[in-house]
């Protein structure tokens, strides 16, 4: 990273547009199996936007509207280039319960308007103590953090990588 990124012990305050985008939206998901919900999105909403005639409009991306703790409120999705007319039907994912979570990817958006950003770079092991340092900063610096908060993964994984040259910016809306 450049000295002029954020980081999540410097975060910046930024003006944003709104985002239009595409997500599948689950509520009460077990955060223990967070990396099988966004393999099961990510691998079936690409085409099948492709097939609906929306196009990616930049990486894809993880909203959260609570703060997680044993289960997470989230949409996991992408940015993209007009509105998605309706829904579509992405199947179902199947949890260790037994469950079948249906995905279904909609319209929604990433918010505009005041927004604090910071960039973490390395493994997705070390989000947990990239949010806590950047949250910790913002009310530190008395601009204090609200919801939602998301995760945008500029770098896209490869199983072959090096986990310490990914790249997750971190957002959230500020109080006020």
């Amino acid at each position: 990273m450049s000295d002029a990124t954020p980081t999540p012990a410097a975060p910046a305050i930024v003006d944003a547009p709104e985002q239009v985008t595409a997500v599948v939206r689950v509520e009460g998901y077990p955060a223990a199996q967070l990396p099988q919900l966004f393999d099961g999105v990510f691998t079936r909403l690409f085409p099948a936007l492709g097939q609906a005639g929306v196009q990616p409009a930049g990486p894809a991306h993880a909203l959260y509207t609570r703060v997680p703790g044993e289960t997470v409120d989230l949409e996991v999705g992408i940015p993209v280039d007009h509105v998605l007319e309706g829904t579509v039907d992405l199947g179902s994912l199947q949890l260790e319960t037994g469950e079948e979570i249906p995905l279904v990817a909609r319209t929604s958006s990433l918010p505009g308007g005041r927004i604090a950003t910071a960039a973490h770079l390395g493994g997705y092991d070390g989000l947990g103590q990239a949010w806590q340092t950047f949250m910790e900063a913002l009310a530190t610096g008395g601009t204090p953090p609200g919801t939602p908060f998301w995760e945008v993964y500029v770098t896209e994984p490869s199983p072959d990588m090096d986990p310490a040259t990914l790249r997750t910016d971190l957002f959230t809306a500020l109080q006020g």
